[in-house]
C-alpha cells in the first residue's frame, strides 16, 4: 500500500501516471509491467477482464489501460476496450495482439491498437501519448 503525505497523491498522479496492464499471460504481462515501470509510469496488473474492472472501480487514478485481446473469459480485449470507454471515458486505452487484428467497429473512438511483437520504446510512447500531458520524461 503507498502511503501519501496531505499533497503527495495529487503531485504523484500528475507526474506519474497509473497504468493497468491486462494480460492473462504471466511472463507477457511482467515485460510490459517492467517497460512501464522503467520508463516512470505506476503499474497495477490484472489477468482478465473481470480483475480489471474491479481495478478500476477501486483506483480511480488509472490513467491508462493496455489490455490483451485473446484473454480467457467471456469478454475479448475489443468488447473489454468498449466498456472500459462506455463507464471510464477518460481512461486511456491501448489493445494489443500478435493474432487478432481490429476490424471495421471493433474499436470504439480513442482506442488505440498495437501489434505483437513491439519494440519497448514504442509501447511506452504510444501509452505517454495516452496518457499526455501527464507524462514521465526520462531520458
Amino acid at each position: 500500500m503507498e502511503q501519501h503525505q496531505t499533497a503527495e497523491p495529487l503531485v504523484e498522479r500528475a507526474v506519474r501516471p497509473v497504468i493497468l496492464v491486462v494480460e492473462d499471460e504471466f511472463l507477457v504481462r511482467i515485460l510490459e509491467v517492467d517497460f512501464l515501470r522503467d520508463a516512470g509510469f505506476r503499474v497495477v496488473e490484472a489477468q482478465d477482464a473481470d480483475e480489471a474492472f474491479e481495478m478500476l472501480r477501486r483506483r480511480p487514478e488509472i490513467a491508462a489501460v493496455l489490455t490483451d485481446v485473446d484473454m480467457p473469459g467471456s469478454l475479448n480485449g475489443f468488447e473489454f476496450a468498449r466498456l472500459v470507454k462506455q463507464g471510464w471515458p477518460e481512461v486511456g486505452v491501448l489493445t494489443i495482439s500478435g493474432k487478432a487484428r481490429p476490424t471495421a467497429g471493433d474499436l470504439p473512438e480513442g482506442v488505440e491498437f498495437v501489434r505483437k511483437p513491439f519494440r519497448p520504446q514504442a509501447l511506452v510512447e504510444r501509452v505517454r501519448d495516452l496518457v499526455a500531458p501527464a507524462t514521465p520524461q526520462r531520458g
